[in-house]
Formats: structure tokens, sequence, C-alpha cells
């Protein structure tokens, strides 16, 4: 998952095809069982080994782990079209929660801790997840509390995290942790692999306004003991590796709200083509046509710079104008995927009030969406600091 992929035989026609097997799977596999796994609270274990059969787990991770190299453009033209037949965000956040959860393992763990961990999970038999907020933070990362000691050959874990996405069921937690107490910045931070059965971690079930069927979790550390090889990268490193993995999660994020404001105007478009009101349509009155195309407008434009931040990933171009990119890029598709919830719901009337609509889901989950990853007010300030504003 690292940015800047080599050049890969992937065409545009591979993209197109993918999109549509995936379409194909959400309108058969997931809509109707979606209902059940949001009341559930989580994803049945055996979504993940058929969506592993497909190859989409392993998507983007190399052939000895059991992965299948691919660009950002092949990897987008799945997570778009997921979202829009989909229509869960929760969904998205669970199935796929190893693709923030791996990726520090992927590029600063040894070769033996990969060869343990990597391959289970893209086979859908076991479950990775990233764990950095706490409770008293989340955006202000560098001041993150989580200690681990170092004792011997192990690093003894005390904190909390919370918000943890897979955080109940994951097997396998990347977390950031401070190793240097006297350092109070930065440079005090590391990443570590723990195991989800080692004693002294404590799971606590979070109640969320969406992503209902994405178990979420607050993580509490008593004395957990990891062997000091499932350090990632060098001691005091971590926050140079936690800020390169957010990269990847805001341009995933980015097109995860392109697929999903499309979804709501596939929805709102054939509602209002069936609806009709005061004699005609609803799409014969002029400002609901108007409404459709305020949508359609936003998010072409979504798609575009979509399209233009992965060509440049796939190209190899990770700089300082490139990171700032990504931040504006998710807060534009952020704030479309709000725009186009909201005039969905509008459009559908009280049918869009009731649970049972795409819309209505996705309406509840916009704000996590504008929020995870890196919130509004902190991707405007990043990417201004990196444009040297």
């Amino acid at each position: 998952m690292r940015l800047g992929t080599p050049d890969l035989p992937d065409t545009p026609e591979d993209a197109a095809l993918l999109a549509e097997v995936a379409r194909r799977f959400a309108l058969a596999e997931v809509r109707p069982q979606l209902d059940a796994w949001e009341q559930a609270g989580e994803l049945p274990r055996q979504l993940y080994r058929r969506v592993a059969e497909l190859g989409w787990l392993g998507l983007g991770y190399p052939e000895h782990l059991g992965g299948t190299p691919a660009s950002w453009r092949l990897r987008h033209a799945l997570t778009v079209a997921l979202a829009r037949y989909g229509g869960s965000g929760g969904l998205m956040a669970s199935l796929f929660s190893h693709n923030i959860g791996l990726p520090p393992l992927l590029h600063h763990g040894s070769a033996a801790l990969q060869q343990q961990v990597v391959p289970p999970v893209l086979r859908g038999d076991q479950i990775a997840a990233l764990a950095i907020t706490e409770p008293g933070g989340g955006s202000d990362v560098a001041a993150l509390r989580t200690m681990a000691r170092r004792e011997g050959d192990h690093y003894v874990l005390d904190g909390e995290k919370t918000f943890i996405t897979s955080g109940m069921r994951a097997d396998w937690l990347t977390v950031a942790v401070r190793t240097d107490p006297a350092h109070r910045g930065a440079g005090g931070l590391s990443m570590l692999l723990v195991p989800g059965d080692a004693p002294g971690l404590s799971r606590t079930p979070l109640q969320k306004m969406g992503w209902h069927c994405s178990d979420t979790a607050q993580l509490r550390f008593d004395g957990v003991r990891v062997p000091v090889q499932y350090l990632l990268g060098q001691e005091g490193g971590g926050f140079k590796i936690i800020m390169s993995n957010f990269n990847g999660e805001r341009l995933a994020m980015a097109a995860m709200a392109l697929g999903f404001a499309q979804c709501c105007l596939d929805e709102a478009l054939a509602w209002a083509r069936q609806r009709n009101a005061f004699g005609q349509p609803l799409t014969g009155h002029q400002v609901i046509r108007h409404k459709l195309v305020d949508m359609q407008m936003r998010i072409e434009s979504t798609r575009a710079w979509v399209d233009a931040v992965t060509a440049q990933a796939d190209a190899g171009v990770a700089d300082a104008p490139w990171v700032a990119q990504v931040c504006m890029l998710k807060n534009h598709a952020t704030q479309t995927l709000q725009f186009c919830a909201d005039q969905a719901v509008q459009i559908l009337g009280g049918i869009g009030f009731m649970r049972g609509t795409a819309s209505e889901r996705i309406y509840r989950e916009v704000k996590v969406m504008m929020i995870g990853g890196g919130s509004e007010e902190i991707m405007k300030e990043l990417a201004a600091r990196q444009l040297g504003l």
C-alpha cells in the first residue's frame, strides 16, 4: 500500500470490469443482508472470507503475502463501486479496516512478522485494525499518552484508545504508543503490533450515530506485554509512520465519499422519476431537476479530482503539494457527500426520513467521513502548511 505504486499492467478496462463485478456483488450479496448486519452491529466473519475469495482484501498487497499488486486506480475503482452500490460506510470501514492497520507492518515490520500476520488477514481468517485516537485527544497525535515501557525483551503497555474501527474483534492491532516518557512531543512516539488476545487488553463497544454494522470499541491496555520484535520501524519513529499512513487513508476516504454521493444521486433520481406530484413525475418540476444537476455537478468535480490525485499517486508523487491536494480533496469529497446526502433526503421527502433507504443511512454517516482520518479543520491547516501559506 505504499504511495507511488510501480507501473502495473492494469488498464481502464480492468478498472471498469472490476467495478461491474463489485456492483453485482453489492446488489446480490450486500444489500439484501445489510439491515440484518446493521442490527447485529457487526459484519459476519464469512463475509470477510467471501471478499477474500474475490481477491479484494489482498488488492494492493505483495503476492508473497497472499495479495495482488494493483494500482491506486484499480483499488479506487473497487472502493467507489462498493460504496455506490453497497450504500454503507460501516460496511466499507469494517471490511477494509486492514487497509489502515496493515500498511505500517507492511512497510516497517520484519519479514517474519509480515508472514505471521498479513496472509491470514488477506484470507479473511483474521481482522486487523489501527489504534491511534485516545479519549483525551484525536487529531493531536503528538499528545497521545498510551505508554509502552521496555522491560527486557518486551514492551509493557498501559493506556486507552477510542473510536477504534473493528476494535471489538480485531485479531491484530497496530497501536501508537509513547516509548519515551521524557519526550512529550512527536519524537517520543512508536508503533507496536499488539495481538488481540494479549492478556490485559479489554474492549468496550461504542454506540454510534451511523456505521452500525461496523464494530467500534474503546480499548484499555493494563500491563499488556508485547515482544520487542513487534515494534514497527525504529523506536521513536512512530510519528512519521502515522503521518504517512494517513495519506493513503484520506485518499481512500475521498474515493468512498465519491461512491456514497453517487449512491444518493442514484436513489434520488430513481425516486424522482417514479414519484408523481401535481400530475407529473418529480423530474417534471424544475426545482427537482436543478437539485439533481447540482448533485451531479459536485460529483463530477469530485470524480475528476480523485482521478487526478490518484494518477499522481500511481506515478510516485508524494511531495508536500501532493499531500496538500489529498487533504483538500478529502474535504471537497466529503462536502460533496454532505450536499448530495442532504439533497437526496429532501427529494425523497418523508420516505427519506425512514430507515431502509440508502440516503437515510448515508445521511447519518456523513459526519464521521468529515471527522475520521483527520477532521475538516485539521485538513485545512495541514494543507496550508504543506503549501507554505
